[in-house]
């Protein structure tokens, strides 16, 4: 079996220039190829996950089958290759100096000083090797978060350049993400900032192999000839990343400047077989050229912040391109909603959906979505909070049970329809210890849910403490609202449905996370489907 190959892709000049879909997009092209890759995140930050980061903070928190809470990017991973992600996926700073510490107080390094070089670096490099162990994969691709320059960075990029030497030139390589700026006062898009850039890496020991431009407007070859003369890469190791009206076009776009040849070329792999992307492409046409367009609002408390639901929102693009539909989602602040605009703020939508979240803030506007939902016979889907906000609304409304809310919100309420779940009673700790990841739910036949999914049993990612409360179950069947997935092991009900209504579904996990372009989620594909219809 040949080596394990690994790609390093850094940041400079500026956060947020798309790393991670340059990662995702050229780990496609790859794949594409032929070739077996995964892609990891190395996060800077000291928290041991995001899961108990505000979405404000960082964005969404992403989670994995196997249970990890992680950074969004691996969302984008996911979406693109097709391929589930794991623990191994994303590496924190908290996570690295957590396991050091942990064995510093084991006695694993009796008598010696710990320091971040060799303990710290060591260890980095650990996880990152960790990922390609196994011969899973001929190509692992490491995002390091942050910015070249961030004092936070230094041990990552410090181990890069360690297995840089350790693996040799032609097994590992590394990609440097730039900003080149337009400035209108001279009409000149400025190469200065890479160039510091590239100095500021070169300082820590790394020479870039590749430079990936992101800029506005297309670069002419002067630009790209003056940028590898001035940091010291070839001219075809020069690869402009124009802005794009999706970043599902980035493949493509990365393909026609050559990016996924020169790191094959770069890394002694073959690059005969050229990408198989008609599918890739196929999808871009519909998304590109659709037939109807809908309005689904979702209503969610953190909609300042549209990377708070990164993945509902792409999992509506992947959807609404299968149903050929242009989705106009129209993101709507459930502190705004109150019983006076109401039929103001829906009116004007084809559907809605209710996202997910925590704690008080906003609930009584998720709750006031589902009523309007119900009585209006509007396409409602609930996702987490949301299915749970339907059960407060329909325990209210329908079943007479006055005041009925969440113990999470209200632990003195009378009726407590949404009750904590047995297990997380005894817990402390915030970090790691909702029910996360995947488990299995059995669907029932006479319904909308197995209409979608054309199969009883299923498995799906959950992220929650709180859980439907059985003492209340039969209330809920006999007046119309029906558990149609229940998890085989603990009973708990994962889904129910609105007797009778158009598409009410609500459900206890996430879907949004086990959408891809390849695969969109049947429930997104259905509810989409009826807000068209």
């Amino acid at each position: 079996m040949a080596e394990v190959k690994y790609v390093f892709v850094t940041g400079g000049v500026t956060s947020s220039l798309g790393k991670g879909i340059i990662s995702a997009s050229l780990a496609k092209l790859l794949q594409a190829r032929g070739y077996s890759v995964t892609i990891q995140k190395l996060d800077p930050y000291i928290n041991v996950d995001p899961g108990t980061l505000n979405p404000y903070e960082h964005g969404e928190c992403y989670v994995t089958l196997d249970g990890a809470e992680t950074d969004l990017d691996l969302g984008h991973y996911e979406r693109f290759l097709n391929v589930p992600t794991s623990q191994a996926n994303n590496v924190t700073t908290g996570r690295i100096y957590q396991s050091v510490i942990n064995k510093e107080r084991k006695g694993d390094y009796l008598g010696k000083t710990v320091q971040v070089i060799p303990h710290i670096t060591d260890e980095i490099k650990r996880r990152i090797k960790l990922v390609g162990s196994g011969n899973k994969f001929d190509i692992v691709l490491t995002e390091i978060g942050g910015t070249v320059g961030d004092i936070e960075s230094l041990p990552y990029i410090e181990s890069v350049r360690q297995l840089k030497w350790e693996l040799g030139a032609q097994n590992c390589l590394v990609i440097h993400l730039t900003l080149v700026p337009y400035l209108s006062s001279t009409g000149e898009s400025k190469t200065k900032p890479t160039q510091h850039s590239v100095k500021e890496l070169l300082e820590t020991g790394i020479q870039p192999d590749i430079l990936v431009l992101r800029t506005d407007r297309h670069l002419n070859a002067d630009i790209k000839r003056k940028v590898a003369l001035f940091c010291n890469v070839e001219e075809t190791a020069v690869i402009e990343s124009v802005d794009v009206s999706t970043i599902y076009e980035v493949p493509v776009k990365m393909h026609e400047q050559g990016l996924d040849r020169t790191v094959l070329r770069k890394l002694n792999l073959s690059t005969e077989t050229e990408p198989k992307l008609a599918e890739w492409k196929e999808f871009l046409s519909k998304l590109k050229n659709p037939k109807h367009t809908v309005k689904i609002g979702i209503v969610g408390k953190y909609v300042e912040l549209p990377d708070a639901y990164k993945s509902i929102a792409e999992s509506f693009v992947h959807s609404g391109a299968m149903n050929e539909c242009e989705i106009e989602i129209e993101y709507i602040h459930s502190e705004d909603i109150n019983e006076n605009n109401l039929s103001d703020q829906l009116s004007g939508l084809n559907g809605v959906l209710v996202a997910p979240g925590f704690g008080a803030r906003g609930i009584e506007g998720k709750v006031l979505t589902a009523k309007y939902a119900r009585e209006n016979n509007l396409p409602y889907f609930g996702i987490c909070l949301g299915m749970q906000c339907a059960v407060v609304e329909f325990a209210r409304n329908v079943l007479g049970l006055e005041g009925a809310h969440s113990t999470e919100i209200d632990h003195k309420t009378r009726y407590p329809v949404i009750d904590l779940m047995e297990e997380q009673k005894s817990i402390i700790d915030k970090g790691g210890t909702m029910r996360l990841g995947g488990y299995k739910c059995n669907i029932s036949k006479e319904s909308k849910a197995f209409e979608a999914y054309c199969k009883t049993e299923i498995v799906e990612r959950h992220r929650h403490r709180y859980e439907f409360n059985d003492k209340y179950l039969e209330d809920f069947k006999s007046h119309g609202m029906i558990p149609v997935g229940i998890n085989p092991d603990s009973n708990l009900v994962e889904i129910i449905e609105l007797k009778g209504h158009r598409w009410f579904i609500g459900v206890q996990f996430h879907p949004e996370y086990s959408s891809t372009v390849v695969n969109p989620h049947p429930l997104f594909l259905s509810f989409v489907k009826a807000c068209i219809g």
